[in-house]
Order: C-alpha cells, then structure tokens, then sequence
C-alpha cells in the first residue's frame, strides 16, 4: 500500500448513478411513494418469488446439485474485504471502460440470462431496449425467447436515435451441427452483434434439483426455443426429419432443438478455428475457471474470457469463481481482456471484481429477480438500481 498524493484529472461524467438515492427519499417525502423493489439486495429475491410462479422461481434461483457452488461464489465475494481511502480526489468519476474496441460508461454488463418470458412479459426484447436506454451492452442468450432480430430491433430502439457502439453481444450454445451453428452466427453478425460469448461449461444440461422435482424443463414446453424455431436451418432440418413445421409439434421440436443446442457434444481446443473461421468479430469464452485453461484461450486466439461457474448452475461443488480470478488475472499477463460473472448481487461485489483485476462484470440472477417486480417503463429503473 502506498500513501502518494493522488491527482486527478477526470472530466465530470455524462450521468449521476449516485443521484438515484436522493431520488427515493424525495419520492417518499414529497410524494408519499416508496420504492417499487426493496434496495436490500438479501431481500430481492423474496420479493420476486412472491410474483412468479413455483416453476418460474425455481428455474431462475436454482443451481446445480445442492447448491454448493453457488454458496461458494457468495462466500468467496464475502471473504474479500474492502480497504477505504480518505481525501482522494473522487468528486467527479469516470467509470467508463474500453471493451474490445469500444467504450462503455460502466463495467456493468447485462449477463446472457435464457427464458425471460419467465420471469417478465417483455422478455429479452424489453430488457435490450432498457440495456441500450440505459448504455449498459446487453449479452443476448442463444436459450432466448425472442429472436435475434426482434432482440436486435428492440436494442436500436432504446438508443432512441442515438449511437451507441457495441450496445449487444451474442452468446452461443454451441450446436452440435456445423450448419445451424453457422446460420446462427450469421443471423447475429447481421443483426449487429458485436461480440460472440462462447458458453464453454454448458454443453449438457445438469443435475438442478428444483427443475426435477417438479418435472419442470422448459424448453420442452416449448419456452426459450425462439431462436432455434426463428432460424432459417433448423427449420430445413427439422422438416426433412419430421415432414412437419416445429409448431406443427411443439414438444418433438423442443427435443430437437435441446439435442442440437444442448447435444452434449465435446469440443477442443482447436476447435475454436472454426468459430474464428464464421465469425468476424471478438470471441469471448465463458466458463474459464483455470489459469491453465486462460493461457490456452489466449494461446487459441480468444480476445476475452469471462470467470464464471454458471452461477453455480452447472458444476456443484466447484470453486467460488473470485476465488480463482486473480490468478487467472496473473496468468495471461494482459493479454486478453478478463471479465467476471457468478456471484454478484451488489455494486460492491462488482468493486471487488475490478479490484481483483477484472475488466467488466456480467450481472444476470439479480437482473432476473428484478423483472417480475418491475412493470414497464418503470422497469428502467433496473440501471439505477445495479
């Protein structure tokens, strides 16, 4: 720890995050309304599971066996402690980062969060048009609900006429066949997505207690399928296999599409070539919980990596993902841009992460417990309150 007079030469930001709380007690004073969400993140999800039903909450707060990794991703945050610093030059702070080539006010990201129809009436495409209104880039789940040109549209729409570089990203569940893989990528590149998010630790589904015991899985029911049923190959495939449409059969469409998204198909490392090869634009892999397994993205040409266990959703047992992340930080020198996901509830877990040596940090749980609580368009708000 050094004790140097620090300067600062920080230009006043284009927004107040801070003026949100001022705005709640002068709301409550002079106008006798509360907050239409409690601010006590530890709260936040009661609150939601009293708007959802027992099958919604239950997909949403569940996580892999018996919760273990997700205890751990909240203790590792919990077990890092904060270090104040007085009399420091902070009246004015430029929170703006520079991913990938392009520049955003936060490090917040909008995590890529499947079957929003859950959860909210206006789904994914209500939640890109907050993302954009609110200059946070928003990381569009292949397990979607909406399309990627709906998604697409509804994002251009929140800028309201304005520009906003980089405003969305995909994220891919890597199909098993090479055909829909590459109408997928096609159909996002076209749509002006800017960076591909490789989910890397999905590529089966896994043992989630809550679902099973309520037999509940809903992409069978024919939920979050959206992207899949929109996309041109698929559709070919699926008639020639049927000599049906997917809305001909539902559940038969499901299953195939679950088999061809979640196929359980094993990738390597080279096999990256061929995402490189159909997609022009910044690949990032999500799932990397290993230096090891950092330095061989780098190595393979990922320009990013996100620390995450899934939120705990996939490998029961396994590290707190900010346990593992300075290391990871240490290993690739630099080199790549290092983001964070699993765990965070609050803006001081997202301080922690940048502090430990990330560049931006995915929210996504705490997002979705938001939605139910929120109507549109108070629902904008979601930005004040991250």
């Amino acid at each position: 720890m050094t004790d140097e007079v620090v300067k600062s030469d920080a230009v006043r930001p284009s927004r107040n995050y801070g003026a949100y709380q001022i705005s709640l007690y002068v709301e409550g004073i002079k106008n006798g309304h509360l907050p239409i969400t409690t601010t006590d993140s530890r709260l936040l999800e009661e609150q939601a599971k009293k708007q959802m039903s027992s099958k919604a909450y239950k997909y949403v707060a569940g996580g892999a066996g018996e919760r273990a990794t997700m205890d751990s991703n909240r203790l590792a945050l919990r077990q890092w402690k904060l270090i104040p610093r007085m009399l420091r030059p902070t009246t004015y702070r430029d929170l703006s980062v520079n991913l990938f080539g392009y520049k955003y006010d936060s490090p917040v990201i909008i995590a890529p969060v499947g079957i929003q129809s859950l959860f909210h009436a206006d789904k994914e495409v209500g939640m890109a048009e907050i993302a954009a209104t609110n200059g946070l880039p928003f990381v569009l789940s292949t397990a979607s609900s909406s399309t990627i040109e709906e998604v697409a549209a509804a994002n251009d729409r929140g800028l309201e006429g304005g520009e906003f570089a980089g405003s969305r990203w995909f994220q891919l569940y890597w199909p098993r066949s090479e055909d829909t893989t590459i109408s997928l990528l096609r159909r996002a590149k076209k749509a002006g997505f800017a960076v591909l998010v490789v989910t890397l630790d999905a590529f089966s589904l896994s043992w989630r207690p809550s679902d099973l015991d309520l037999a509940s899985l809903p992409f069978l029911d024919g939920l979050g399928n959206a992207i899949g049923f929109s996309d041109p190959v698929f559709r070919k495939n699926f008639k020639e296999s049927h000599s049906k449409e997917p809305e001909d059969d539902i559940l038969m469409a499901s299953r195939s599409w679950v088999d061809e998204a979640f196929s359980g198909t094993a990738r390597t490392w080279e096999d990256l070539e061929f995402l490189k090869k159909h997609w022009d634009g910044p690949i990032v892999l999500k799932g990397v919980q290993c230096a090891d397994d950092a330095q061989l993205a780098s190595r393979y040409g990922a320009q990013g990596i996100i620390v995450s266990n899934h939120g705990g959703r996939q490998l029961d047992g396994a590290i707190g993902s900010l346990e593992v992340l300075p290391e990871i930080v240490n290993a690739v020198k630099g080199d790549m841009t290092v983001l964070f996901d699993s765990g965070i509830r609050t803006g001081t877990d997202v301080i922690k992460a940048l502090c430990l040596g990330a560049h931006g940090v995915l929210v996504g749980r705490c997002v979705s417990s938001l939605l139910p609580v929120f109507q549109m368009p108070r629902v904008r708000k979601i930005a004040d309150l991250l």
